[in-house]
């Protein structure tokens, strides 16, 4: 699972937000598939459906973060 994480990560880097929504979707009741979700809704303009995946992947002191920039931190977490 964390392979396709990385891969919609990079999606969502790319500007290829479907594709990057189609991976999380699968795998939703995952944390950071979760937050990674968040951050695709904030990226679409929808912060009413970004904080309750916010809220899911326990991570609401990431919702006023810069999307880029907590893309590239989630993606450095699951590289480690």
């Amino acid at each position: 699972m964390t392979d396709e994480l990385l891969e919609a990560i990079e999606h969502a880097l790319a500007g290829r937000w479907e594709q990057a929504h189609d991976i999380v979707q699968r795998h939703e009741c995952e944390a950071t598939s979760a937050w990674i979700h968040a951050v695709l809704h904030k990226i679409e303009g929808d912060a009413g459906n970004a904080r309750y995946w916010y809220r899911c992947a326990g991570q609401m002191s990431h919702v006023n973060d810069e999307p880029q920039g907590e893309l590239l931190a989630i993606r450095a977490t699951l590289a480690e």
